[in-house]
């Protein structure tokens, strides 16, 4: 329909327009096929799936299938379904002051259809919006069927209409979002008994509220979410209504270390400060891996699972953490630094599940894999750089000393002059050099010899402050 032309107003206008009747399921497919063969992509800010589950995804929709994403938690699963509502028409035809959205065509409320038997094609229709056609709910213990089908309005009753009149009914969020697109999250959270109201309406697409002779033959897309351990093992979700979805779509974390910076770099809120903040490509680098490390650990719950959130939260803390230190000792520009991960490990503990026979070893968990983060990207970047002349500053008696309050000025000025220290900025992916960056790149090999036994490190003085000496040791701290 011609957008510059007036939206037909009445049913009778919406005949004369040619107006073509589908379901929310033949929408959704006609659109998907429509963006592909445009070639555009489906969800041009979900990064990770195009490969994997954005497909599954797709073929789901094409079978006009109801849909369950199983994942651990992290894992985009609410922002692709949200993404889906991207399919649906810019907006519909409904009949006007409709609860459940009824179309102009075929309504299915009682209200509607005896305002169009009485007065047929001069019915009002409103347009409703696509984000109006989307509704999404997290399941919680203390849903009732009233929140997601209805109940009897006892308002309505008091008016003077009798029990048995379909006129009663509060119509819950599910039969409000008719013609569209309903997402469940946490499924296997909805109590059981809660979780059998939905048997009808995903096979036989009606309602039954306290026991009402009524049918409403609901037109809509049902998504849900759980979490694979639930739905697989624990069975949480009752046998029939796992049937009842037609296709599963499997997510998982990012299988690529890129994959995870884009996603952290995207999503990270940066301190609000008068201060530009920059972050190396090798300390994004580090905390991905950090992450990488964690999902990999045998000591980590695997059931929970190590969150995307777990990366992003991990970057604000470290840009923060140069914020502060900015602040503090008066630098133009904020650049994390090795240094400051230790404040980052302290301030996400709390976000990894460990298995319980580890309980007390956290802390030593997360430092242990946050030096095997350190140590692959050192070893990965900087693999045959040549770090004698370095080394040898420090075998003739060199010591630095560092902090999280440590300016960057400082820290080169106790080193001097670094010889090649272009290349090693080269080699860290460093496309701009400053003074911030170069004391970050440099502590960043100091910690990278000291992790590969050709420096000493010992804690000097006050917690997250070290100094680096010459001559052989071990990865301890």
């Amino acid at each position: 329909m011609d957008r510059a032309e007036p939206l037909p107003a009445t049913i009778g206008e919406l005949r004369a327009a040619g107006y073509a009747e589908r379901s929310v399921k033949e929408e959704l497919r006609e659109n998907l096929l429509a963006r592909l063969a445009s070639g555009a992509p489906l969800f041009p800010e979900i990064v990770g799936y195009h490969d994997s589950v954005i497909p599954a995804l797709e073929r789901g929709i094409l079978a006009g299938h109801d849909l369950i994403l199983l994942g651990e938690r992290g894992q985009a699963k609410t922002r692709l379904i949200r993404h889906l509502a991207g399919l649906l028409d810019e907006r519909v035809p409904a009949i006007a002051g409709c609860e459940v959205n009824d179309h102009p065509f075929r309504p299915i409320c009682a209200r509607c259809r005896r305002v169009v038997e009485e007065r047929g094609d001069e019915v009002a229709v409103e347009w409703v919006p696509r984000d109006r056609r989307y509704a999404e709910k997290l399941a919680t213990p203390d849903i009732s069927v009233a929140d997601l089908i209805g109940d009897v309005d006892p308002i309505r009753v008091a008016e003077g209409r009798y029990l048995s009149d379909e006129l009663t009914i509060h119509y819950g969020l599910i039969p409000r979002t008719n013609r569209g697109i309903v997402a469940v999250n946490e499924l296997p959270d909805l109590p059981e008994r809660i979780q059998v109201a939905l048997f009808n309406i995903l096979e036989e697409r009606d309602i039954q509220i306290r026991g009402y002779q009524i049918r409403m033959p609901l037109d809509l897309l049902l998504v849900a979410t759980a979490n694979p351990e639930d739905y697989t093992h624990r069975g949480r979700i009752v046998s029939p209504l796992k049937d009842r979805f037609g296709t599963q779509v499997r997510t998982h974390y990012p299988e690529d270390l890129d994959d995870e910076i884009r996603i952290m770099e995207e999503q990270a809120r940066r301190p609000a400060s008068g201060v530009p903040v920059r972050v190396p490509r090798f300390m994004l680098e580090v905390l991905a891996a950090l992450t990488a490390e964690l999902r990999r650990s045998p000591q980590v719950n695997h059931r929970s699972g190590v969150s995307v959130r777990y990366s992003i939260g991990n970057l604000e803390t470290l840009a923060a953490a140069a914020v502060r230190r900015a602040a503090r000792v008066g630098e133009a520009e904020a650049v994390p630094r090795p240094v400051d991960l230790p404040a980052v490990l302290a301030g996400s503990a709390g976000r990894v599940e460990f298995d319980a026979v580890e309980e007390g070893r956290e802390e030593e968990i997360l430092l242990r894999a946050a030096r095997a983060a350190e140590l692959e990207v050192f070893r990965r970047r900087l693999a045959g750089f040549d770090f004698a002349p370095l080394q040898r500053r420090f075998d003739e008696g060199l010591a630095v000393e560092t902090s999280d309050l440590v300016p960057a000025a400082e820290l080169l000025a106790q080193v001097g002059e670094v010889p090649g220290l272009m290349r090693l900025l080269e080699r860290l992916g460093v496309e701009e050099e400053s003074p911030g960056v170069a004391a970050a790149a440099l502590e960043f090999a100091m910690e990278g010899l000291h992790l590969s036994r050709r420096l000493n490190k010992d804690a000097a003085g006050r917690v997250g402050a070290y100094r680096y000496e010459g001559g052989r040791s071990g990865p301890g701290r």
